[in-house]
């Protein structure tokens, strides 16, 4: 990749020129113009990629579209059989995929290392899932006719990945569907399209047909977005990414009646119960609160404290989280930086926010000076439930700390949200622990842990955070549309 050369990214492949282009029907392409992929821990451009057009999107759709009827009739284990040579090849580059992903989106070696592992499970999942897609057979509810219920693959697809997960995204959205027997079309985020092309590169070794993956890199989103969705060839889009990007999604698929997946922002309460391990829950919100700088959905984006433990917890918290090491992802770090400048900059007024709000501000609260976008983790308490950022993610390594008296309190406020992703709960009573999560207004429940993604599991959320789940037999039946078949059977002459 053109720009790659001093970093020695590929320096162990051959892309023949091709990989800074758009991946269309089994061909690397190039276009004249191009953009910058940067290091956000030093501000340096790494890379330049191809800037696929609306046009260029209608091609790669034209490909998926043209490849969907042999796709869909190649067999189970034929299918399941280029996922595992992937797998091994995913397993084979790990260290290029580590060192790409800390490059371009700025997470520590240790994050980017387990977004690997955990990408590379759920593609071995998919291949394993592949030949167990099972319909069913049952006897008319009067008699004289068979009910046979199957599933097909919905079609070609469009999956929209963002830039804080940019291996497990793309590798759990195009598992799924690839597994489903689906073509699809994928849009990088404009930040971290390395990653992503790496991936696609990886698949086109491992065999898997022309036209079947596509992968365009733009800087044109909302124009590639709004001419694939309004071809009627396109039949699916999965999105991670904002609430408010998601809705207006949703709204252009309307008109084709698109089955739509989305994944969108979060608000996540982290609740601390009176007969919590104090110590575990500190340890999970350090990891909940500040993995990826705090720019992830699932984040604990208000921690809620019973007041009994609330001074216990905060000073233990706190300490921990001022002896958090920030810096370049590809050095020992706990934290790397925030993606962007300009995500950077809308920190300064937040915590001012926050503050004048009537919070206190125990820890952190500035950008770190130098060449990276660095800023320091961050605490904020509050003596008392406040509302200030209810229905508010702050994607951020800012964490808010509410007292609250007891925990009726606490499931009321937190389900005070439009949003209803990830919930988390700590308490050494695990009757109390399931009687409170089945009261969450939350589409994934963490007791005693802060971290739920899983191959085997059911990611996703409901209200604000999203429409139908990834992972777990859930995650394949996404890309299947179920298939009703109603058969006379003639008994007195069978």
């Amino acid at each position: 990749m053109t720009g790659l050369a001093p970093n020695k990214l590929w320096a162990d492949q051959d892309f023949n020129g091709g990989s800074s282009g758009l991946y269309i029907d089994g061909l690397w392409r190039q276009t004249e113009a191009t953009f910058p992929v940067y290091n956000p821990a030093d501000g340096s451009e790494i890379a330049r990629v191809a800037n696929g057009t609306a046009a260029d999107a209608m091609s790669a759709l034209d490909a998926a579209a043209r490849a969907q009827a042999a796709w869909r009739a190649v067999a189970p284990r034929a299918r399941a059989g280029l996922f595992h040579k992937a797998h091994a090849l995913l397993i084979s580059r790990a260290e290029q995929f580590i060192r790409t992903m800390t490059l371009e989106s700025g997470k520590p070696l240790t994050e980017s290392r387990a977004e690997f592992a955990l990408s590379a499970e759920f593609f071995l999942w998919y291949a394993e899932q592949i030949a167990h897609l099972h319909g069913t057979y049952a006897e008319g509810s009067h008699g004289g006719y068979r009910v046979v219920a199957t599933h097909q693959p919905v079609g070609p697809c469009l999956l929209i990945t963002p830039w804080n997960f940019p291996l497990l995204m793309i590798a759990r959205k195009a598992g799924a569907a690839l597994a489903a027997g689906c073509t699809v079309v994928t849009k990088s985020a404009e930040e971290t399209p390395l990653t992503c092309a790496l991936f696609v590169k990886t698949l086109h070794e491992a065999g898997f047909p022309r036209g079947v993956m596509n992968l365009i890199h733009t800087t044109h989103s909302s124009d590639v977005s709004e001419t694939l969705l309004r071809d009627p060839r396109l039949r699916k889009i999965s999105f991670t990414g904002s609430t408010r990007v998601g809705s207006l999604l949703l709204g252009l698929g309307a008109a084709n009646i698109v089955n739509t997946s989305l994944e969108l922002g979060g608000d996540g309460p982290f609740i601390v119960l009176d007969d919590a391990d104090i110590d575990l829950a500190v340890e999970h919100a350090i990891i909940c609160k500040f993995r990826n700088a705090g720019q992830a959905c699932v984040a604990a984006n208000r921690i809620i404290v019973d007041a009994s433990v609330e001074d216990e917890f905060t000073r233990k918290f706190v300490e921990r989280v001022k002896n958090l090491k920030v810096g370049n992802g590809l050095e020992h770090v706990d934290v790397g930086p925030m993606i962007s400048a300009r995500q950077r900059e809308r920190l300064h007024g937040m915590i001012g926010e926050l503050v004048e709000a009537g919070g206190e501000l125990l820890a952190g609260g500035k950008e770190i000076s130098g060449e990276g976008y660095f800023f320091e983790p961050t605490v904020i308490r509050y003596s008392a439930r406040n509302d200030v950022i209810c229905g508010t993610e702050l994607f951020a390594p800012i964490a808010t700390i509410f007292s609250v008296e007891s925990a009726e309190e606490a499931i009321s406020f937190a389900n005070n949200t439009h949003f209803g992703l990830a919930a988390y709960v700590f308490t050494r009573n695990i009757s109390r622990a399931l009687s409170y999560s089945e009261r969450l207004e939350f589409g994934m429940v963490g007791i005693n842990r802060g971290i739920m993604a899983d191959p085997a599991a059911p990611f996703g959320g409901i209200k604000a955070s999203g429409l139908g789940r990834e992972g777990g037999h859930h995650g394949i039946y996404e890309f299947l549309e179920p298939k009703y078949l109603a058969i006379t059977v003639d008994v007195a002459n069978g």
